[in-house]
């Protein structure tokens, strides 16, 4: 029930949302790492933007995840 809420919780929001999708499909394609390294890497983010970003893309399954969900549910939203 917990992924469910998580899912939703993104679905909802318009800025990590978009995002998420992102790194989603980076993921599928092997090219995370780049993005991750890329992340970590600009000094123009604020830590805690960082912090988040690595943090949701540290865990690929539920990035692919979510993305499912999303597209799942696109028609309800």
């Amino acid at each position: 029930m917990q992924d469910i809420e998580a899912f939703e919780a993104v679905t909802q929001d318009e800025l990590v949302r978009p995002l998420l999708l992102r790194m989603a499909r980076l993921a599928r394609h092997g090219k995370l790492p780049g993005f991750v390294a890329a992340v970590g890497a600009d000094e123009e983010l604020d830590a805690e933007t960082k912090a988040a970003v690595l943090e949701l893309a540290s865990d690929e399954t539920f990035l692919l995840a979510a993305e499912d969900y999303m597209r799942s549910t696109a028609y309800l939203h």
